[in-house]
């Protein structure tokens, strides 16, 4: 794929969050997610591909989102067939209510290469290059924590593990501290969790837990860009659930590795903060129909990870940007 898509990333995340970010604090987390949608969709019409969202916020009947088999690109002669992951708004309930760590996040990888996973919870297990080959999400979390502790050349004691504030995680947490780990508990939003087990300044050395599949999938996607291990197992709760996933090819308690989710050497990932983040800075409205941004771009095939700042003119936007 051409490696000037991975700017053009960074356009379609700033786009949907300039326009969540209008929305910070308002109690409205459906016109925040709907202003990310929108911001989203305009930008993708603008870029040289011929896309297919594999995960989506829905199915087609759900058009205001951009849903899974929703064609985007230009679709010109020649354009780049790809699979699209997006997530407009990772943190919804977060911008709503002027929480941190909400972003707005898009993968891209050739076609066939992104697990269309449905709409679900997901088991998962991420952690950074250093522990990537030392855990197994079948294992028990004593192991995964001594594995992880043992890559850091750090003992469990020191070791941090997060996820997200959930009942249905309190076990979890008394296997954690139970073994000695600290744990750090977030709100909404497990991709930047996972991609923070990749930077040694976020404190975050392995995130466990149940969340959202199709978030799973994302996740997996910038880990591969980082050089980090990701693992996860669709969770079924409903007869209907099941069936679904039959549908849709995939297996419910397999372990599916970040090849699986996301295959080959071809992954981009882009993001943008919405709100304050540990890794991402949140939209800064700076007056004068100005407004500021943070974003991260990567690339599998290399591994480069760039940090963008943009200062943008909101006055002098085409139409279809914000």
């Amino acid at each position: 794929m051409d490696r000037n898509l991975a700017i053009n990333l960074v356009r379609v995340t700033e786009a949907a969050a300039l326009g969540a970010a209008k929305h910070m604090g308002r109690g409205d987390k459906i016109a925040a997610d709907q202003a990310g949608v929108d911001g989203m969709r305009k930008m993708f019409q603008t870029m040289d591909i011929d896309g297919l969202v594999v995960i989506g916020e829905g199915e087609m009947d759900e058009a205001p989102m951009l849903y899974i088999g929703e064609e985007v690109g230009s679709k010109c002669e020649g354009a780049t067939r790809v699979d699209i992951a997006v997530d407009p708004v990772d943190g919804t309930t977060s911008v709503a209510n002027g929480l941190p760590n909400a972003i707005a996040v898009v993968a891209i990888a050739p076609r066939g290469c992104l697990l269309n996973a449905p709409d679900m919870y997901m088991n998962k297990i991420a952690v950074g290059p250093k522990a990537a080959n030392k855990v197994h999400i079948d294992a028990p979390v004593h192991e995964n924590l001594r594995a992880t502790a043992e890559a850091l050349n750090k003992s469990i004691s020191d070791l941090t593990v997060t996820m997200l504030e959930r009942p249905r995680h309190e076990e979890l947490m008394k296997q954690c501290r139970e073994a000695g780990a600290r744990l750090k508990l977030f709100k909404n939003g497990d991709v930047a969790a996972a991609m923070a087990t990749c930077f040694e300044h976020t404190g975050v050395d392995i995130m466990l837990g149940i969340g959202g599949a199709p978030e799973g999938v994302i996740g997996a996607a910038a880990q591969k860009c980082l050089g980090g291990g990701f693992q996860g197992k669709l969770v079924a709760h409903t007869d209907e659930e099941r069936e679904r996933c039959k549908r849709m090819g995939v297996e419910v308690g397999r372990v599916y590795t970040i090849d699986d989710l996301a295959k080959g050497n071809e992954v981009y990932f882009g993001a943008t903060g919405i709100s304050d983040g540990e890794l991402l800075k949140g939209v800064v409205y700076t007056g004068n129909n100005t407004a500021k941004t943070h974003s991260l771009v990567m690339r599998s095939e290399t591994g480069t990870v760039r940090f963008v700042e943009a200062i943008h003119r909101l006055d002098k936007k085409p139409k279809y940007a914000y």
